[in-house]
């Protein structure tokens, strides 16, 4: 949704007895409908020239259109044309009820239709009770008894009427408005109504307004008016959090002015943060309680105000709407709990602190998000251009501006309005100056949760805008570097969030502010920042020996980089820089070092090194990094690592993958804190460190590719490890003893040719998941495996090279959901046993040259996917032998297909339906169609499975039903395809095609015949289109087999 308005400038709203008028006021999201605020219905002899004519002034005073009739309008049966069309246009009916009210029949017509039209637009009533009781109107006593009987004796008055009449009464009766009689000023009941009509009526015009631009909103609109609960008596507390101007204020205002007419006080206090600081929190409470209350309250400090709210409003239904929250002291000041407010309150808090609304025990939150492409350039668009859509010629601008922005509405608002009417000329020299200089307004509101951050949880923030740039190793390790608690408290403010495969994920615009702060520590000399990012300020401060010890991080990366840099670097640039925690040097060019690195680097501090291709032949004894964490080096030079005992008290990940010089591990005794180890094709590497034993947090090792023939000797007592991955290492002649690591999941030893047997003890790992044996040419046998039936039900994936005995092995894996069997040469008849494994989700078949017949797999009932190369079938499987569960079919035969095979079917994009009636369709999208080919192509290597669109040309095969994404196509070309084409081209009209939109493009083709294999659907064009269509998903039916895609924006 869209916040047009980051903040509120209002603090206060209607309150106690003055919300108790109102009855019912929502924003609509067309214009204004009205050209009255205010329509009166009055007794003229009772009110006109006293309550009501003061009323009337002092409205009109206040620049409120109202009506009032005059005595001059022609009165006749019905309600006239010009009364009924200003009950119409106005926004608020106030019903004056006074002692001879009913006794007209034209106040009870005008009351009638009130009441209709209120029931049909929301029509806002306020009653006012002048010198009778209500509850006279209500029942119809008292002068209203008399009235009323007095219509009923009237015979040209319709009974039926009159019942419209008395029930229109009723319900106005019934609203709570103000009681005008002898002990109340009617002045200072005017000045509060008059204030109420001019609060409601300003705002909710400009609500209504504005609500036009509110882009994305509706969604989150309806969301939260479920987690209010308005039908439930209970007192509610509710929480919308998100980052800085995501719309939390928005969403708030939009809430408040759907309901608030339902609670007898209500009040909306903006920017608390703010307020709370220069105003105090007793000038907070006492604006909350003059407002709902109606009347002037001294409160001296906040404990008498806290005193004050708990006794005044634990009997009153009221909402209370506390937007830009920071802190629980101003909760607690405000509305500390539910037991301070009457049933059915409810009470909206905004803040960019999920964390701080959990603590104060809300009872449900809402996180508002960022907007999606489309809504962020609609959004854009009101601002920039007050239309929904982008001028032409500024189409691929004003994408560029809202891929800045990344869907924040703040910042597309404030972008927008600065580049209004502006040349094409100053748009993109503002883009291009973005990049070097971020907005001041943006990076000033959104420097406002960064200040509320403690010193240790700045410095994370700071590494994360800096460092955490979507590249190994930082971005996986981030929560073993730092306080854990630190970490949650940037994301419960919506400063970062977590991914399961990417770490910490930072808003653009939330990284250029981290780095627009980093900048501001010294702008002129880079290597007196504490951080540097930038590949010119990294190489300015290395090249010329500029570093000092403020700088605490370095990060380079010249791989994305258009340079291809070549310079020379002294090692001891790194001398000065004693506060260093992180180092990460990714490719480097050309980069040259004279001496050795990391004899000069500090290593007291040091918490992160990672260092691609690390110059470093040896590491040189000077060099004790004692706080390291992540140790990587991939393809580094080292032949050794450390000489004897190194302590790494805290070191958890050791990765020197790719590492072609090394020849053996090191003791690692001195990292007993070691999780991760990674020296996979390490190609020289051919012995380990006894010490690999000691390391009982161990949970990942990674050897594959390397020359070692042992890992290690006798029994290793790793409780921890869960993978172990062997893969290639072509020496490996035994796997060790597992006994001692009995939480092994996965295990891969593909490749490793020496292996001849498996040690017995994998018979005790009941844990394993997966087990990886392919072209391990020496292993003919799987010692044990008939032994341990029922002890492997755990295996979910099993591959596997040259079965020796298909029947006896699989007969212990009962769960196995994926499973691989290579090179089974000898095989002529599919086994019968892998058909009963009914947990089989995946079968893969590589090299059966003797399989001639297609087996049955349709008792496979959860077959989701099935690959079957180098085979001797000769013909098209049957369909009833494939199961209904089947979504991605890869068939390859040794010999020519028939050209004809009626009943096969294809599957395209993960999906398949051959042509049977019993299968489901995607009513989602619509009905099926049937489309019948005339011939299949004949084809040596038939591979019938497309997953997403890519780059290169894909071959489809067309047979007799062609399914994609569902759809079984038809004969004739259906009339909901919008797009057609008989040509070799077509021609798609985008609403607001823009780089940097995805497009999905949804293709049928209508085949009658193959003139030659050359005839392909060719995807290349496809693949990287941008786009979108504001019209929803285009479809697009093509008779050529080659298509070309031409753009055109509307």
């Amino acid at each position: 949704m869209a916040d047009q308005r980051h903040s509120s400038s209002t603090n206060s709203s209607c309150s106690g007895e003055d919300e108790k008028i109102i009855t019912s006021s929502s924003p609509s999201s067309s214009t204004p409908r009205s050209k009255h605020g205010v329509f009166l219905s009055f007794h003229g002899k009772d009110t006109r020239m006293s309550f009501t004519d003061h009323l009337y002034i002092d409205l009109k005073r206040k620049g409120i259109l109202v009506f009032r009739d005059n005595e001059r309008l022609k009165r006749g049966k019905c309600i006239s044309q010009e009364l009924w069309q200003a009950i119409q246009e106005s926004q608020y009916a106030i019903v004056i009820f006074s002692a001879n009210y009913a006794s007209s029949k034209w106040c009870l017509m005008e009351l009638a239709e009130i009441v209709e039209w209120k029931k049909k637009m929301n029509l806002t009533i306020i009653p006012i009770f002048y010198h009778v009781d209500p509850s006279d109107v209500r029942n119809q006593r008292g002068t209203f008894a008399e009235a009323f009987t007095a219509h009923e004796k009237d015979p040209e008055v319709d009974i039926k009427e009159i019942d419209t009449w008395r029930d229109a009464c009723r319900e106005v009766g019934k609203i709570a408005g103000e009681h005008v009689h002898e002990d109340r000023y009617e002045s200072t009941i005017i000045q509060k109504i008059s204030g109420i009509i001019f609060y409601n009526y300003t705002r909710l015009n400009i609500l209504i307004h504005d609500y036009q631009k509110l882009v994305g909103i509706n969604s989150s609109v309806e969301e939260m008016m479920k987690k209010l609960h308005m039908e439930s008596n209970d007192v509610r507390f509710l929480g919308i959090h998100g980052m800085g101007g995501v719309g939390k204020t928005t969403l708030a205002e939009i809430i408040y002015y759907r309901v608030s007419c339902q609670f007898e006080g209500s009040i909306f206090i903006s920017c608390i943060r703010e307020e709370s600081r220069t105003r105090g929190l007793a000038s907070l409470q006492k604006q909350l309680l003059s407002m709902i209350m109606q009347e002037e309250l001294h409160i001296w400090d906040h404990h008498q105000g806290i005193m004050v709210i708990r006794t005044r409003l634990q009997n009153k239904k009221v909402l209370i709407v506390l937007d830009d929250v920071d802190s629980e002291k101003q909760l607690m000041a405000l509305a500390a709990n539910w037991k301070w407010f009457g049933p059915g309150s409810r009470v909206i808090i905004t803040c960019r602190d999920s964390h701080l609304l959990i603590t104060h025990g809300v009872n449900d939150v809402y996180k508002v998000e960022l907007l999606q492409t489309t809504d962020a350039l609609r959004l854009f668009s009101l601002s920039a251009f007050k239309q929904t859509h982008p001028l032409e010629n500024y189409n691929e601008l004003s994408m560029d501006f809202v891929n800045y922005a990344q869907g924040l509405p703040l910042a597309l608002k404030v972008l927008g309005s600065f580049l209004l009417g502006r040349t094409i000329d100053a748009w993109k020299s503002a883009r291009d100056q973005l990049e070097a200089t971020p907005n001041k307004e943006l990076m000033n509101i959104l420097q406002i949760s960064f200040d509320g951050l403690e010193e240790s949880q700045q410095k994370l923030f700071l590494d994360v805008a800096c460092f955490s740039q979507g590249r190994w190793p930082l971005d996986d390790n981030l929560t073993e570097i730092y306080p854990n608690i630190d970490i949650e408290v940037l994301v419960d403010k919506s400063l970062v969030s977590k991914s399961k495969y990417a770490g910490l994920i930072m808003h653009d615009l939330l990284k250029r502010m981290g780095w627009e702060i980093v900048r501001r520590e010294c702008r002129e000399e880079p290597g007196r920042r504490s951080r540097l990012f930038r590949a010119e300020d990294v190489c300015d401060v290395l090249k010329n020996d500029a570093g000092t010890d403020a700088i605490e991080g370095i990060d380079l990366d010249f791989f994305d980089h258009e340079a291809k840099h070549s310079f020379n670097i002294n090692a001891k640039a790194f001398s000065k820089m004693r506060k260093l925690r992180f180092l990460q040097f990714g490719h480097l060019g050309f980069t040259k070092w004279c001496g050795n690195p990391l004899k000069y680097m500090p290593s007291d501090m040091l918490r992160v090194l990672h260092w691609l291709e690390c110059p470093s032949k040896s590491w040189p004894s000077s060099f004790q990094p004692k706080n390291l964490t992540i140790l990587s080096m991939p393809s580094s030079r080292f032949k050794r690592l450390w000489k004897g005992l190194m302590v790494l008290d805290n070191l958890k990940y050791l990765y020197l993958s790719g590492s072609w010089n090394l020849i053996e591990t090191p003791d690692l005794s001195g990292a007993p804190k070691l999780e991760i180890i990674d020296f996979s094709y390490c190609t020289s590497l051919c012995k380990v460190h006894p010490s690999i034993k000691l390391l009982k947090g161990l949970q990942k090792l990674k050897m594959s590719g390397t020359r070692i023939k042992k890992l290690w000797k006798g029994l290793a007592v790793l409780n921890n490890l869960k993978y172990l991955n062997l893969r290639n290492s072509k020496n490996l002649i035994e796997i060790p003893d597992l006994t001692g690591t009995p939480n092994l999941e996965e295990i891969y030893i593909k490749g490793c040719i020496s292996l001849c047997e498996l040690h017995p003890s994998i018979k005790v790992l009941k844990r394993l998941k997966r087990l990886s044996l392919n072209h391990c040419e020496c292993l003919t046998r799987l010692v044990n495996f008939p032994d341990i039936q029922g002890d492997m039900t755990s295996l979910k994936s099993f591959y596997f090279s040259k079965p020796p005995n298909l029947l006896s092995s699989f007969m212990s894996f009962p769960g196995l959901r994926d499973l691989e069997l290579r090179d089974c040469k000898n095989i002529s008849i599919f086994p019968s046993v892998i058909c009963s494994l009914s947990s089989l989700e995946i079968l893969r078949l590589y090299g059966w040259p003797r399989l001639e017949k297609f087996p049955d797999l349709s008792s496979l009932e959860c077959l989701t996917r099935l690959e079957a190369y180098g085979t001797a079938i000769t013909q098209v499987p049957s369909v009833n032998l494939i199961p209904r569960s089947i979504r991605s079919f890869k068939l390859e035969g040794r010999k020519r297909m028939p050209h004809k095979s009626r009943d096969f079917p294809i599957f395209i994009n993960d999906c398949s339906l051959p042509k049977q009636s019993s299968y489901p369709t995607n009513h989602d999208i619509g009905s099926p169609i049937e489309y019948e080919m005339e011939e299949m192509l004949e084809v040596e290597a038939l591979q019938i499975n497309f997953g997403s669109v890519g780059k290169y040309t894909s071959d489809i095969i067309f047979a007799d039903t062609v399914m994609i994404n569902g759809w079984s196509l038809g004969s004739r070309i259906p009339e909901w395809v919008q797009n057609t084409s008989n040509g070799s081209s077509v021609k798609i009209e985008l609403d607001g095609i823009m780089k940097g939109m995805d497009c999905a493009i949804f293709i049928v083709c209508d085949y009658h015949q193959f003139h030659s294999p050359e005839d392909q659907l060719y995807f290349g064009h496809i693949h990287g289109l941008r786009g979108f269509s504001n019209a929803g998903n285009r479809i697009i039916w093509i008779n050529r087999a080659s298509l070309r895609f031409q753009l055109q924006q509307k």
